[in-house]
């Protein structure tokens, strides 16, 4: 089992609607604590499109971020790469084959997962079962979005952030979306 690379961010809703996501990126602040300085990492400026969030970063990358079903969250680069990844809880989504761990700590279960990882307990519950497809073909992407569809209709509807199904503390308030958009 390896150990992820945790990289954490915070989210901030902005007044017209989009969400400001600063990173406390390993290569830039190796020291950060739950508290530590996010303005030195990585930035993102995301606003919904429809089914997708689109992204811009301060390092002029680009791209869309899909939550196509069973929590695997496909982003597409600008440039046409894709890479999956998966929401496993707590704020936490795993990126490659377990690689790289995103730990949201705006959301309540960013929290739970920071606590989980200051315990070594968030790696260890990082499993193979975890890792997100390495790639999937259109068929296999077709039939992950209409299972997150089927799953959103039988439990009354989308709660912002595609996550009505999974049980996961949800602080969507109304404006459409939550804490935890999209990894």
């Amino acid at each position: 089992m390896n150990r992820p690379r945790e990289i954490p961010y915070r989210d901030d809703l902005l007044a017209d609607g989009t969400v400001h996501r600063v990173y406390a990126d390993a290569d830039t602040d190796t020291d950060a604590d739950p508290d530590g300085d996010f303005r030195r990492g990585r930035e993102e400026w995301r606003r919904r499109d429809g089914g997708k969030v689109r992204w811009r970063d301060n390092r002029g990358a680009s791209g869309t971020d899909e939550l196509l079903g069973e929590r695997i969250i496909k982003r597409v680069h600008e440039d046409g790469r894709v890479t999956y990844g998966r929401d496993i809880g707590y704020g936490r989504t795993v990126w490659g084959q377990g690689e790289t761990v995103m730990v949201n700590r705006t959301s309540f279960g960013g929290r739970v997962g920071v606590v989980l990882g200051g315990l070594g307990l968030a790696a260890l519950a990082i499993t193979a079962a975890h890792y997100p497809p390495s790639t999937l073909t259109p068929e296999e992407e077709e039939e992950l979005r209409q299972r997150q569809e089927a799953a959103q209709s039988s439990s009354g509807g989308d709660s912002g952030g595609g996550y009505a199904d999974t049980g996961d503390w949800d602080s969507d308030d109304g404006d459409g979306w939550n804490d935890d958009d999209f990894g």
